[in-house]
């Protein structure tokens, strides 16, 4: 054999050589792939991002506290003109009865702590519509009970002394159910906070207003202006209301007794301040009365509002 056709043997033994293996390569590639490619297609999926969680909900802004407006300028203490508030004459039931209330309250705004005023043993007078709007330029629902509407209310009395005359036969246990009734009343309206609900009362209106927060445990506070105690001191057991007696100095028919009371209210856990006034007799407050003590009234206002601050707005 020549050399040339060695080598041309040998040339075509390796093209088969390689070309084998070439094949064996391109074999072996082609199930790696296909092995790759069947685990890709089973792996779980790539982690995709995910959007953020939605931020809470802002919390409710706090509301605005409330300004009082303007008072009567050389008045007695905040008082407002008649148009400054919105007031209304309203009824509601007791019993079988139908009860009359003036009604005054912030013309805007709300739901306000409800109070409830108890006139003196005169009726439903002007001044205590007076007192009720003062306390509604405050921002309170104030509301003032008639108590002598079981027997046809105040108007229809001609002079004072028909009134308080009225006033002396009414029965203690009736004047209990009309307050809780005007409790009721307060509690089923929308601008009222229900939670929140005070009495003030103002001579023999002051001394109910103690009685009645013997009886009803919907109160947060009472206030008594000159009212005596309770004909059973032992009732004040039952008050879970906090308790704020003013009084005038020179009225020592009533005065006399405050110690006492004090002692029984700290006996029961009750919560009870009182302020004696120098000088100032029964009735102090009433601007309209010959009893009237600026000074003292000027100084039991700011005391009382405070009070009800506490106890019926925070």
């Amino acid at each position: 054999m020549t050399v040339r056709n060695r080598n041309f043997q040998a040339v075509a033994l390796t093209w088969r050589y390689h070309g084998r293996h070439t094949g064996f390569v391109a074999t072996l590639l082609t199930g790696v792939l296909a092995v790759a490619f069947v685990l890709a297609a089973c792996a779980a999926p790539a982690p995709q991002p995910t959007a953020a969680p939605p931020a809470p909900p802002a919390p409710p802004a706090a509301a605005a506290p409330f300004v009082p407006g303007p008072t009567l300028a050389g008045g007695p203490p905040g008082a407002v003109a008649p148009d400054a508030v919105d007031a209304v004459t309203v009824q509601f039931t007791s019993e079988g009865g139908t009860i009359k209330a003036y009604q005054a309250r912030p013309k805007s705004g709300g739901p306000f702590p409800g109070l409830i005023v108890i006139h003196e043993n005169r009726g439903l007078t002007d001044h205590i519509k007076d007192v009720a709007r003062r306390f509604a330029n405050q921002g309170y629902t104030a509301l003032a009970v008639d108590l002598l509407s079981r027997v046809g209310g105040t108007d229809q009395f001609t002079t004072t002394d028909a009134a308080v005359a009225a006033i002396g036969k009414l029965d203690p246990n009736g004047i209990t159910q009309d307050l809780n009734a005007a409790v009721a009343y307060l509690k089923g309206q929308s601008f009222v906070k229900a939670d929140r609900l005070g009495v003030i009362g103002y001579c023999w209106g002051g001394g109910n207003s103690l009685r009645f927060a013997t009886n009803n445990k919907d109160l947060r506070a009472a206030v008594v202006y000159y009212g005596p105690n309770p004909a059973t001191l032992d009732d004040v057991a039952n008050i879970t209301a906090s308790v704020l007696g003013i009084y005038g100095e020179l009225d020592t028919r009533l005065t006399v007794n405050v110690p006492t009371l004090a002692e029984a209210m700290k006996k029961y856990g009750k919560s009870f301040e009182y302020k004696v006034y120098s000088g100032a007799a029964h009735a102090f407050f009433n601007d309209t009365g010959e009893r009237h003590n600026r000074e003292a009234a000027a100084e039991a206002w700011p005391l009382t509002l405070a009070f009800l601050e506490k106890n019926l707005k925070q």
